[in-house]
């Protein structure tokens, strides 16, 4: 870690100018975005937003068009051992023929290096990591034939497996049944709890109210970003879903109710 011009560590995890366009049709544009310390943020927006991407482009995945993302002040390259992933599901080629065990292992071995196989440690890591998201007695089983709940934990568990210190998760609830949810979003917390930064692109904003310590509102401009309470009101709402003002009561008002409380 690099220490700031004044002394101070510098962000975990700091946006600049970031720019991203699929050919000549813009996705992101110019999002400037600091998180400083370890928490649960929430990347949150309407379909098309360019969520995704900013996740994508924060982990090289898509290049992006001007702008710059910095870890603790450093750039990718530097700290890509350091960082976990949990992909969008949709994404996942899922008749491939792996075991839940296989798929956890390629997080435990991910700092090996290509000609290093699994040990003792690797194996006993991706065993309890396995145990932690609650799947410990499917590991022998082919991914294509878990649930969508349980195929999202075993992604969370491969990520737990690399013992990363920033975790990057794109929809991790997108498909997934109330239980899952409620258990992914416990690990998720338990992982900010012992000093790990946990973003996550997210969809539902009742239960972004209720689970995320901070979150960035995002409609291909950065909206408005900080604290959840003070960034879920109606006011950046309807900025953010403009057009889409038939869903906007009902999310204000499960806002208002309280639905923050953990």
């Amino acid at each position: 870690m690099t220490e700031q011009q004044d002394g101070t560590p510098p962000p975990l995890l700091e946006w600049h100018d970031l720019t991203v366009a699929y050919g000549r049709r813009p996705v992101l544009w110019h999002i400037d975005l600091t998180i400083e310390s370890p928490c649960l943020y929430g990347i949150i927006g309407p379909n098309g937003a360019g969520k995704s991407t900013l996740l994508k482009a924060t982990l090289g995945l898509v290049p992006t068009a001007s702008g710059s993302v910095r870890f603790w002040g450093q750039p990718l390259a530097e700290v890509r051992p350091r960082l976990g992933y949990v992909p969008q599901r949709e994404t996942v080629d899922w008749d491939f023929p792996v075991n839940v065990m296989d798929v956890v292992l390629m997080g435990a071995t991910s700092r090996l290096g290509w000609f290093r196989r699994a040990g003792r440690r690797e194996r006993s890591l991706a065993r309890d990591c396995l145990d932690r998201v609650g799947l410990a007695d499917l590991a022998g089983r082919q991914i294509g034939r878990l649930s969508g709940g349980q195929q999202q934990r075993v992604f969370l568990a491969r990520a737990l497996a690399r013992e990363a210190d920033i975790y990057l998760l794109d929809e991790p609830m997108a498909g997934v049944d109330a239980g899952s949810q409620e258990q992914i979003f416990a690990i998720l917390a338990e992982l900010r709890d012992a000093g790990k930064l946990v973003v996550a692109v997210h969809h539902d904003l009742r239960t972004a109210s209720r689970w995320f310590d901070a979150v960035a509102l995002i409609d291909m401009r950065l909206v408005a970003a900080g604290q959840t309470a003070a960034v879920l009101t109606p006011e950046h709402l309807n900025q953010t879903y403009a057009g889409r003002l038939g869903i906007l009561d009902e999310l204000s008002e499960a806002v208002a109710r309280g639905d923050r409380t953990k």
